[in-house]
């Protein structure tokens, strides 16, 4: 794609924007560096503040916005602060005229809205960058939230993010810094989660799958999805009463236990993550309601993670870790899980730092207590050793931030360690379970049924091959050339001692027989048998001593 005239001010914006932080104290923090109290409390005071940040991005438009959520994702990239500001970044745009709503509608569901609704109220609920809510009511009398996309966006964004993942491109030709950081990696992540964030026949799955998983989690309410009135830009789910989980008010529900809530929040999402590997993975409190009928309402499923086998089994293993305080064990399955150099990546150091984090967080209640920032520390700690960890984890790290911004809230002195720690077993056991499916046992039937298929003939032939001397048994544990190599250095050095002590017998021998010539008073070849056997001991003691202590 070549730069077209229509597209100069995309370029001339993104360069303006990146002229004003290119070099400043945002974008130098990606060298891997851990800020201390004083260095994060410098950054504050930078002319450019996180506030300034967001707002500039959301000038630059809704892709932006969206990019800027991506980044609070990262915190290997940002500086903690920044990264805060960025995850309550939210698009304050007008909202779309009602006629224009009505359009979109009919054109995605193919029927007046008057037809689908015997009420649907003009004036939205929220209105955002992507799409706006309203509130309607069905004809079966159920009260639904009808999520409707604004027309000219999903092509808006992707003319933004061909122009980012052209200019990324570009850039990294030229950057050494862009190229460390993937800055080309990080654009292409955003392209895939946006496009997939645009189809809302994606988030009407989303909430079914993550509907019918916390089933049986009863104080937790995920709202059910209607197929039929969904679409691509048009997204009707059931709509859910009650106010955002931060602004809960103390005084107007002093009678509520909060405790066995946050209890089940806290499994649930365990659960989603080490059981289900399908996790609502953007939690923040604007996406998590408390609800008039005192439940945990999880909302917004355009955003999910999916971890497969391996990475849940290795979290799980984490999050063990994390509960008993074992620096060791944490240490150990991070690296086992990420991509290092071993020659150049100190790994005394960098459990030693590992644990010198994970013994600070003791005994702490939930509102001193982050068991996402941890995690988040952990990552920019990894980073600065060079250990290159999966971004899953950063992820997880994202929606443990958002839990314990909820819990805190909430339950100030719960203890969310101990939570974790009674229910790693109850994971375990679910886990094991869960591996013997069907789909499972079957797979392991066909294994041993083909191994029992060949394993008579396999014996046959071993046995075959032993009664004929044609038994070969093949090893790569050592370097044979240069095994070879050594066996005759050492077979050469003992016959060498052998002739140096034939000679001197040799020469022993001689001294005894009289001879006309000599020297120093010793027959003439019995001297020379001594000296020749002396050079070639001092020669021998020489290539043990110096040549092969250097090899």
């Amino acid at each position: 794609m070549g730069i077209l005239p229509e597209q100069y001010d995309k370029y001339i914006r993104f360069f303006k924007f990146m002229l004003k932080y290119w070099n400043s104290d945002v974008f130098s923090f990606p060298d891997g560096e851990i800020l201390s109290a004083e260095k994060e409390e410098a950054l504050k005071e930078f002319d450019h503040s996180p506030e300034e940040l967001t707002e500039d991005l959301k000038k630059m438009g809704p892709t932006y916005v969206k990019l800027g959520q991506l980044l609070s994702t990262r915190p290997d990239l940002l500086p903690s602060h920044f990264m805060d500001a960025l995850a309550t970044l939210q698009d304050d745009v007008d909202a779309v005229d009602y006629k224009v709503i009505e359009d979109v509608f009919k054109e995605e569901i193919g029927k007046e809205i008057s037809k689908v609704f015997t009420f649907f109220d003009p004036k939205p609920l929220a209105s955002a960058s992507i799409g706006q809510v309203h509130k309607a009511v069905l004809h079966s009398g159920e009260t639904v939230a009808v999520k409707i996309q604004r027309p000219g966006i999903r092509k808006r964004f992707i003319e933004d993010l061909d122009t980012l993942m052209e200019i990324s491109e570009k850039v990294e030709e030229f950057s050494e810094v862009a190229r460390s950081y993937s800055f080309h990696n990080v654009i292409e992540e955003l392209r895939y989660i946006l496009l997939k964030e645009l189809d809302y026949t994606l988030e009407a799955q989303n909430l079914t799958t993550l509907k019918k998983n916390m089933r049986t989690f009863k104080k937790l309410y995920v709202p059910a999805a209607f197929p039929d009135i969904c679409s691509s830009r048009v997204l009707t789910m059931e709509y859910v009463d009650g106010v955002k989980i931060t602004e809960v008010s103390k005084p107007n529900h002093a009678k509520i236990e909060f405790e066995p809530l946050v209890d089940e929040l806290i499994k649930s999402y365990l659960t989603q993550i080490v059981i289900d590997g399908f996790a609502h993975a953007d939690p923040h409190p604007g996406n998590v309601y408390f609800t008039n009928n005192h439940k945990i309402a999880l909302m917004d499923l355009g955003m999910v993670v999916k971890f497969n086998d391996q990475m849940k089994e290795n979290i799980l293993k984490l999050m063990i870790g994390l509960s008993n305080y074992d620096g060791d064990r944490v240490s150990s399955v991070l690296l086992s899980m990420s991509v290092y150099d071993e020659k150049s990546v100190d790994i005394q150091t960098f459990k030693k730092e590992i644990n010198r984090k994970i013994q600070d967080s003791r005994n702490q209640k939930a509102k001193d207590l982050n068991t996402g920032r941890i995690l988040i520390d952990v990552n920019q700690l990894a980073a600065k050793q060079g250990v290159k960890i999966p971004v899953d984890l950063n992820i997880l790290g994202k929606i443990l931030l958002n839990m314990d911004q909820i819990v805190a809230t909430l339950t100030p002195e719960y203890d969310m360690q101990e939570t974790v720690k009674s229910y790693a077993h109850h994971l375990m056991q679910k886990r094991i379970k869960s591996s013997l499916n069907q789909e499972y046992l079957m797979e392991l039937l066909m294994e041993m049924r083909g191994l029992a298929k060949d394993l008579p003939f396999r014996i046959n032939k071993f046995s075959e091959n032993l009664a004929e001397n044609r038994l070969k048994i093949k090893v790569d544990a050592i370097d044979q050339d240069r095994f070879t190599d050594a066996f005759q250095k050492v077979a050469n050095r003992i016959t060498a001692g052998i002739i140096v002590a034939a000679l001197i017998i040799g020469a022993a021998m001689l001294v005894n027989i009289p001879s006309e010539w000599t020297v120093f008073g010793y027959p003439t070849f019995a001297f020379i048998l001594f000296v020749f056997a002396a050079l070639i001991g001092f020669y021998l003691v020489y290539q043990i001593l110096f040549k092969d202590e250097n090899k």
